[in-house]
């Protein structure tokens, strides 16, 4: 089996600017805008597109495997700093990045393009990183002591839709953290 050629200079540049453009897209409209109005505003031929992204499940795909690894290396660089602060940081910036892109949410909640087998690895990976830290929190004391990943897991999904939800809207969002963070740390 041979290995596959690198991207030209211009192969990647373009392939980058269908991320950019294809994350703005589906984070501020949805999933609903067709594939070809995603090339229009990259300035790209439909062909240059499809060549990179032969569906519209992959290019979603690469922007939701790449949101994953991103909030997998903040979590890791996070685990250097003090057990509860770092886990805490975690909870704010996955709430502040969700809040912010609701296609990401919609697709891992399961609703629309269906990202479930290619996001396997990279949400391993961020579960991984998320329970280290999740357990360094509470081995310091800063994180009840019965609460698990997936728990964590669940009340980030809870409040993205809690402040979709919020008459506030997006000003809720501290609000709603605190007293989520409230409930995670013991009693």
């Amino acid at each position: 089996m041979t290995k596959p050629r690198p991207l030209r200079a211009d192969a990647r540049r373009n392939r980058q600017r269908v991320l950019e453009v294809a994350e703005a897209v589906f984070a501020g409209e949805g999933l609903d805008v067709p594939i070809d109005e995603i090339a229009r505003r990259a300035g790209l031929g439909v062909g240059t597109l499809y060549r990179h992204f032969p569906t519209k499940e992959a290019l979603f795909s690469a922007i939701v495997i790449g949101r994953v690894e991103r909030a997998t290396r903040h979590a890791v660089a996070l685990a250097a700093g003090e057990p509860g602060a770092a886990f805490f940081d975690l909870l704010a910036f996955l709430v502040a990045e969700g809040a912010a892109k609701k296609d990401f949410v919609a697709a891992l909640a399961g609703a629309g393009i269906d990202v479930a087998r290619s996001v396997a690895l990279p949400r391993r990976e961020f579960r991984g990183a998320l329970a280290k830290l999740l357990a360094r929190a509470q081995a310091a004391g800063a994180v009840r002591g019965d609460v698990t990943v997936e728990e964590v897991l669940a009340l980030v999904v809870g409040l993205f839709a809690a402040i979709d939800r919020h008459p506030a809207g997006p000003r809720a969002r501290d609000r709603l953290l605190a007293l989520v963070g409230d409930g995670l740390r013991p009693r």
